[in-house]
């Protein structure tokens, strides 16, 4: 009962703070901070517009805007929380350009490895003898019983639709999202059955991973033929960007709407957890921009021909059946 009694800041229930609150109240490791924070989202910034130029001088035309969409995914999203942690006020806007960007660079990726290996024609003459393994992250990692599925122009594009469904409907999402807010209806804070994010949010996460399934197919089905590329190191980068704006934030956001972290005036419990999250992503994604600038700042080397394909037996991942017929 003693526990009822404590008095709660009156600060730790208001809405997030104006910029101009927190410029005003900043302390010296506070400037500090800022400061660095926002001088590697500023070089962030600077590194990927280098690279653009990079690519539009020496990669061929066909991977130009692929390159450029699948680099910008760490630098923007950096960008966005360096806004968001100045102006808490836009979290939710910032998170929402965030999340619509990485819904397009999943398909960009898809496409990407396509490319890579010549464009859908090449995939479909390479992979006419072999078959896709479907038991892979993150629907049916669980399921190895489940069949191969023939390489075809009809699988082809299911696994492209099942990547861009993501594109276009998170973007409706959240265009709807923002339309429901202004009403006051959509509110992150609000689970109750009653609200719209408690119905939205489940459908976006279950859009994500329909969305992620066939970037993983197409992944393990090139990943040996693609590895002169270094193909694997930069679906590592991608994957963390995934698990970092996705499982890492929705941690610390759960963990702040519980109260596990405090209340820190004029920052209210959940506010101060969005601004954890937003200066984690700063750094984070400036190191991930300072390696995919390494991995993408290359002269390719040529991909073995299909002859070589065949004869390794290990160039594109293929069915028992298949193995045993070679």
């Amino acid at each position: 009962m003693d526990g009822l009694n404590v008095t709660i800041d009156p600060r730790c229930t208001q809405p997030p703070p104006y910029a101009i609150d927190i410029i005003v109240n900043l302390d010296i490791f506070g400037i500090i901070l800022y400061s660095v924070l926002t001088f590697m989202a500023t070089v962030s910034m600077l590194v990927y517009l280098e690279e653009c130029a990079y690519v539009y001088r020496r990669v061929p035309a066909n991977k130009k805007s692929i390159i450029i969409w699948v680099n910008g995914a760490a630098p923007v999203i950096g960008a966005m929380s360096c806004l968001g942690m100045w102006i808490p006020k836009a979290t939710m806007f910032t998170d929402m350009t965030s999340a619509c960007y990485f819904a397009i660079v999943v398909f960009k990726f898809l496409t990407l490895m396509l490319e890579e290996i010549g464009g859908d024609e090449a995939f479909l003459k390479r992979g006419g003898k072999h078959k896709l393994r479907i038991s892979t992250g993150p629907c049916c990692c669980c399921c190895p019983c489940l069949p191969h599925v023939a390489i075809t122009r009809r699988s082809l594009f299911l696994l492209k639709l099942g990547s861009f469904q993501f594109a276009v409907l998170k973007i409706v999402l959240t265009i709807l999202s923002i339309v429901l807010w202004t009403d006051g209806t959509f509110n992150l804070a609000d689970l109750t059955i009653y609200g719209a994010a408690i119905w939205i949010n489940p459908f976006v996460g279950i859009l994500t991973i329909t969305a992620l399934w066939p970037v993983s197919i197409m992944f393990m089905h090139l990943r040996t033929t693609l590895r002169t590329l270094k193909i694997i190191p930069k679906y590592a980068m991608y994957q963390l960007v995934l698990i970092l704006t996705q499982l890492q934030t929705a941690i610390i956001n759960i963990l702040a709407l519980n109260g596990t972290i405090a209340c820190a005036p004029p920052f209210s419990a959940v506010a101060r957890g969005y601004m954890m999250s937003q200066q984690l992503l700063i750094l984070q994604m400036f190191i991930i921009t300072l390696v995919t600038r390494l991995l993408y700042r290359r002269q390719y080397d040529p991909l073995p021909s299909d002859e070589e394909d065949v004869n390794e037996n290990s160039k594109i991942i293929a069915t028992p059946q298949s193995s045993s017929e070679s």
